[in-house]
This record gives structure tokens, C-alpha cells and sequence, in this order.
């Protein structure tokens, strides 16, 4: 029948349609009930292209992430290499350190003897000055006594023993005249050894030997001093050999007796 519809050749239009058709494709598709069904097809297909881009972005931010968290580990290893370094250098200081402690206690220790034989030193230069001093004073008393030193020289040469007997800086002559001869018996102008220390007069005498006479003479240069000054000043007389009858003299007359020479 040349009016018949060809079955066939309409089956394969249709399906040739529906494959290059897309329009043709959802109204036959949506003639069938599946318009909804191809929505929401659509939809998902949206849905899951965002959810592509958002796991994109997730990779992205995670591949930041791992490189950053790579970069952390780098710099904590820089930190622990050079954390290490500086614990040993502490190491090293501390030894050092312990070596100079123990350098400046063998330091200190030295220094201490230093100073224990320096004192002795001093001890013993203390000692032998004295021991000049008092040979000096037994060479003077001697020269004075057998006329190698005269009476003059002997009392400027002791004048140091006034000076250190006393605690005076300085020892001063001082000449009175005494005309009614208090001192000697006679008119006569008397020599006079003076030390003010601290307000205090005092007439200081220095002999080789020192008898009663010579504790009188003093006791009666003490009275011309305080009828002159009006000052009553102390008597004190250095020998260095002293009678035993010259102390009961001085007890007598108020006169302060030192020897200079130790008796041993």
C-alpha cells in the first residue's frame, strides 16, 4: 500500500530525532512523564559541577596547606639544627667557664699566700726597723757618752725618740732668760725642748744617762717655764740608761721618766 505509513522508516526519523534533537528529545521525553525526571537530572548535573569546583578549591587550599605545613617543618628543623648548635656552644661556655673558676681559685689562692708572706715580710721589716731604731739609740748613747758625739749632735740625733716616744710631729728649742738663776744657780739663758700636742705643754729632756741632778735641773726648767709662759707645762726626761735613784727623783718632783734603750 503506497498511502501506508512505512513503520520502520518512522522508528528510525524518531530515533534519528531524538539523538540530534534535543528540544524534540524533552517533548517527547516530557510527553512521557519524564520532563520532571530530566530537572532534576539537570539540577544534579549543576549541583555537582559547584561540588567539583568546590573540591577544586579544597585541593588548592589543601596543596597550600601541605606546602605551608612543609615550610613549618623546614623552619622547625632550621630551629632544632640550630638549638642543638646553641647547646653545644652552651656546653662549651659552661666548660669554659668552669675552667676560669678554677683558674681564679688557684688565682685567689695564690694571691692569698702573697698576702700571708707579705705580711710577714712587713712583720719582719717592722722588726728590723726597730732594731735600726734601737741601734741607732745604743750608738748614740755610746758615741755620747765616750765623746765621739756632743751634747748637741746627741739631742738632734734623738730628736726621733722624742718624736716617737710623745706622737709629736715637731720639737721646738725655745730660750728663756732666767736672771734670778732659778735653773742653775745663776743669771743665765736656758735652752728649752717644747711639745704642744693637743693643747698639752710638754718640756722634754733627752740624755745618755740620766741621774737625780739631771730629773732636778728638768723640775726646775718646769717651774721657769710656767713662771715665764704661765702655762704649767709636763715634764718628761728620755735616757737611755736611767739610775735607779733617778726614778725616785722624778717621783719626788713630778718629772715622767722613759727610757729609750729596751731592758732586757
Amino acid at each position: 500500500m503506497a498511502g501506508a505509513v512505512d513503520r520502520r522508516a518512522l522508528g528510525e526519523a524518531l530515533l534519528e530525532l531524538l539523538e540530534e534533537d534535543r528540544e524534540f528529545r524533552h517533548a517527547v521525553m516530557g510527553l512521557l512523564g519524564y520532563r520532571e525526571v530530566l530537572e532534576r537530572i539537570t539540577r544534579l548535573e549543576e549541583r555537582f559541577a559547584r561540588l567539583e569546583e568546590r573540591f577544586a578549591k579544597l585541593e588548592e587550599e589543601f596543596l597550600e596547606l601541605r606546602r605551608a605545613q612543609q615550610r613549618l617543618e623546614e623552619r622547625q628543623q632550621r630551629l632544632e639544627e640550630r638549638f642543638q648548635k646553641l647547646e653545644e656552644r652552651f656546653a662549651e661556655l659552661e666548660e669554659h667557664f668552669a675552667r676560669l673558676e678554677e683558674r681564679f681559685a688557684k688565682l685567689e689562692e695564690e694571691f692569698q699566700k702573697l698576702e700571708e708572706r707579705q705580711q710577714r715580710l712587713e712583720e719582719r721589716m717592722a722588726r728590723l726597723e726597730e732594731e735600726m731604731r734601737e741601734t741607732r739609740r745604743v750608738l748614740n748613747t755610746i758615741a755620747h757618752r765616750f765623746g765621739l758625739l756632743t751634747e748637741t749632735g746627741f739631742r738632734e740625733a734623738m730628736r726621733y725618740v722624742v718624736e716617737e716616744a710623745l706622737g709629736a710631729a715637731r720639737v721646738e728649742r725655745l730660750s728663756l732668760r732666767d736672771e734670778e738663776g732659778l735653773v742653775y744657780g745663776y743669771p743665765a739663758t736656758v735652752d728649752i725642748d717644747l711639745v704642744v700636742r693637743d693643747g698639752e705643754h710638754i718640756i722634754v729632756e733627752v740624755k745618755s744617762r740620766v741621774d737625780p741632778g739631771d730629773v732636778a735641773v728638768l723640775a726646775r726648767k718646769a717651774r721657769l717655764y710656767e713662771r715665764e709662759t704661765g702655762t704649767r707645762p709636763r715634764a718628761v726626761i728620755l735616757g737611755g740608761y736611767v739610775a735607779p735613784s733617778a726614778y725616785e727623783a722624778a717621783a719626788r718632783l713630778g718629772v715622767t721618766v722613759r727610757p729609750y734603750l729596751r731592758e732586757d
